[in-house]
């Protein structure tokens, strides 16, 4: 997952949330960071699942599908949906790879990875003619310009350089450890109290 190395910004990177972390819509979160500059961050969480929402259903509600006895519902291979973020909790944000591409809908990040947030990838994805690996994620998470910045100055978060395996496999539980273990960090070695020496 090619990011940009000279770029003081994080897109295309992971954020992982210390052990202190006080909200608890963050804590043990493992952030996908899409968009970052001076106008501030977006990211959507790639470790916390919405398991009262079942795919089909979502597709029902969007009127994708006219219901379940739909010939192409059962068909449906089920999608994990995530809470990508306490913002806009009902849009849809669909995390994927570069494979699939909507010209004026999907904002690719690095060259592996892209979101579009458009019912036609929903679609897509239902008939089988959608991106190999994906994240269905509703609402995302949100920084105003440097508010992410400080909180990474204040111990909230730590970063590193994401991968497919984190991102898009269904093992959400052991996300955050590996998040760690990707960037060197032993979860057991985390203090929960931030304090700067």
């Amino acid at each position: 997952m090619q990011t940009n190395p000279d770029s003081p910004y994080l897109d295309g990177h992971l954020l992982i949330a210390m052990p202190g972390m006080q909200d608890d819509r963050f804590a043990r979160a493992v952030v996908y960071v899409c968009a970052h500059s001076e106008e501030g961050a977006m990211g959507i969480i790639v470790n916390k699942t919405a398991p009262d929402i079942a795919f089909a259903d979502l597709l029902i509600q969007l009127e994708i599908f006219k219901d379940q006895d739909d010939p192409e519902a059962a068909d449906i291979e089920e999608i994990k949906i995530h809470r990508g973020g306490p913002v806009e909790t009902g849009r849809g944000f669909v995390l994927h790879s570069a494979d699939y591409f909507l010209d004026n809908a999907t904002l690719p990040i690095t060259d592996d990875v892209c979101l579009t947030a458009t019912l036609d990838i929903l679609r897509a994805i239902a008939g089988g003619s959608g991106p190999h690996e994906a994240i269905l994620a509703l609402g995302y998470a949100g920084w105003a310009p440097t508010q992410l910045e400080a909180e990474i100055q204040a111990n909230g978060w730590l970063h590193g350089p994401a991968d497919a395996a984190i991102l898009f496999d269904d093992d959400v539980d052991s996300k955050y450890d590996r998040a760690l273990a990707k960037i060197g960090v032993d979860p057991a070695m985390l203090s929960v109290d931030a304090g700067h020496a």
